[in-house]
């Protein structure tokens, strides 16, 4: 495909380049999601193949995990070279391809940049390896051991360990913060920078449309190498890292979050601004201070778009209380920020095995979703109501279950294969023997069978999605502060003349609720909404009620 072509593609889809704001964007997990080649392995063909069921949810854009060239000890997010497709997943023709497809359609593509570290055989880390004093020898942390030839520092990995490895060659110790053959690049190295901004332009001109910028507060790290304090246990908190992991026992002061971060951040963010529409959501991998974090990057237009938020993600019951401190909170730390929700992704359980959701309690929490302020990313298989796969300890591929197994058992439950037909033993994902096993339990709720289904899940993702972009005060709009009275959940989004009023349900049983005015038109009946215009309502359980409010009154 020529590159002009893709630009000019994209362009077309450039009439709100604030799209992402309020955007819904859906997470492909490309091992996962389509194999068309019949290697049990999904693949950028696959992904094309499928854009047409995407297209028909309703969202804005796509955002496609890693597939640059990898050893693929971390499946992609150890990069061994940022400017190619790696071979399991095809060739820049394909992902050319795939582009032009997904912009036919009026969906955006945004890729995953793993920018803090690369794998152990990028080129630059060879040549790094090889000497104290050649040309890249600063591109990545290194440091001398202490007198008796222990690390550096206290700094730990979120897999296990110390975050520093011996290295016998330069006989020093280089900084890993997540597996030993991911060594951290060294963004006090001006050239660092340049040389990943150069990559990020590569992508940007063959039509991306925006990044989703993993473990963006890991970029920089504290120069002097200082201790990270000890956290106290009534501190610690998993979201990160499974509790099993004494990566939880200390505050992270030094080995991310640094301020010089920032600096960097506003490069990044000048050369998106030179492709008017492109945008960056931000992952801010930090259990303590997420929320501060993204206050500081996504302010003003200077930073990131948007910061992908961990507060959904946690394993503890989601009620309208926390919602509501959640809120309460990133409003004091980001009033002018903008956070990314999400319930699923492909590092933690499902959010329906997580928090053991009825299907009239997921119907609801979808729902609430489309409503919340903010962005939001849906993951492959989350419109399918798709529980957590049992994957037994000899099927298991992610190296972070392997070590911490069975106290925890890894991300693989997450990132089993998408279920497309319900008679393939494979659900339709591939011909060969896939690299995780189709849960079985998936079978029935795969796309096919719910499309034949009126009152399916995959058509409630449908309406919820629709009710958020047919109101421009649910995508953009400012709101209340959410407020919790019982289980109920209730705040109002407004954007110009555009007021809507949120209420919800969640729980099980039945509760009241006192509307705000009487001048209040029901809507989303089709979402299982309340359609009552008393003051005084019953709201079933885990029912909403939606309404516009009537400016004439």
């Amino acid at each position: 495909m020529n590159v002009m072509t893709s630009l000019n593609s994209a362009h077309a889809l450039a009439g709100d380049t604030d799209w992402w704001r309020g955007g819904v964007i859906y997470q492909i997990y490309p091992r996962s999601f389509q194999d068309s080649s019949g290697n049990g392995i999904g693949d950028l063909k696959g992904i094309t193949s499928r854009l047409p069921h995407i297209a028909s949810l309703g969202v804005d854009a796509i955002w496609i995990s890693p597939f640059f060239k990898s050893p693929m000890k971390d499946f992609g997010y150890d990069v061994s070279d940022y400017c190619d497709v790696d071979p399991m997943f095809g060739t820049l023709t394909d992902f050319d391809a795939l582009v032009a497809r997904a912009h036919d359609l009026g969906l955006r593509v945004m890729i995953d940049l793993v920018l803090s570290h690369t794998s152990d055989q990028h080129d630059w880390f060879k040549e790094s390896r090889k000497s104290r004093d050649n040309s890249k020898s600063d591109w990545f942390v290194w440091s001398d051991p202490k007198p008796d030839g222990t690390p550096p520092n206290n700094w730990l990995s979120i897999f296990g360990g110390s975050a520093w490895q011996w290295d016998p060659r330069r006989e020093q110790y280089f900084l890993h913060n997540f597996l030993t053959s991911q060594p951290d690049l060294n963004f006090h190295t001006p050239a660092v920078q340049s040389a990943l901004l150069d990559a990020t332009r590569f992508w940007l001109m063959r039509g991306v449309d925006g990044f989703r910028l993993d473990t963006i507060n890991f970029y920089t790290h504290d120069a002097q190498l200082r201790d990270n304090p000890a956290l106290p246990a009534e501190a610690r908190n998993a979201t990160i890292a499974p509790s099993v992991n004494p990566y939880n026992h200390q505050e992270h002061l030094y080995s991310k979050n640094q301020p010089e971060n920032l600096d960097f951040l506003r490069k990044f963010r000048a050369l998106l601004d030179e492709f008017p529409g492109s945008a960056a959501v931000g992952e801010v991998g930090d259990a303590q201070y997420g929320l501060d974090i993204l206050g500081q990057y996504t302010q003003g237009d200077d930073y990131v778009h948007m910061c992908y938020a961990f507060e959904f993600l946690a394993s503890a019951p989601l009620t309208a209380t926390r919602i509501a401190e959640v809120f309460r909170h990133l409003d004091e730390k980001a009033p002018d920020g903008w956070a990314c929700w999400a319930f699923s992704n492909h590092d933690v359980m499902r959010h329906v095995t997580r928090w053991d959701l009825t299907p009239k309690a997921l119907r609801l929490f979808t729902t609430m979703l489309m409503c919340l302020r903010g962005s939001v990313c849906i993951y492959q298989g989350e419109e399918l109501g798709l529980p957590e796969a049992e994957v037994p300890f000899e099927a298991l591929q992610d190296p972070y279950g392997i070590e911490f197994w069975p106290e925890f058992k890894g991300r693989d439950g997450c990132r089993t294969p998408m279920v497309w037909e319900k008679s393939n033993q494979n659900g339709g994902f591939s011909q060969g023997l896939p690299w995780l096993p189709v849960s079985a339990d998936h079978l029935h709720n795969s796309v096919s069978a719910q499309e034949e289904t009126p009152d399916a899940l995959l058509h409630h993702y449908r309406r919820a999605i629709a009710l958020r972009q047919d109101h421009i005060a649910l995508r953009k709009g400012a709101h209340s502060a959410p407020t919790a009275t019982g289980n109920i959940l209730q705040f109002t989004r407004s954007y110009g003349e555009q007021t809507l009023f949120c209420a919800f349900n969640l729980g099980d049983s039945a509760a009241d609720l006192t509307l705000p005015t009487s001048a209040l038109q029901p809507i989303a009946a089709d979402l299982g909404g309340a359609q009552s215009t008393s003051r005084q309502i019953t709201l079933d359980a885990w029912q909403p009620f939606i309404a516009i409010l009537d400016q004439g009154e």
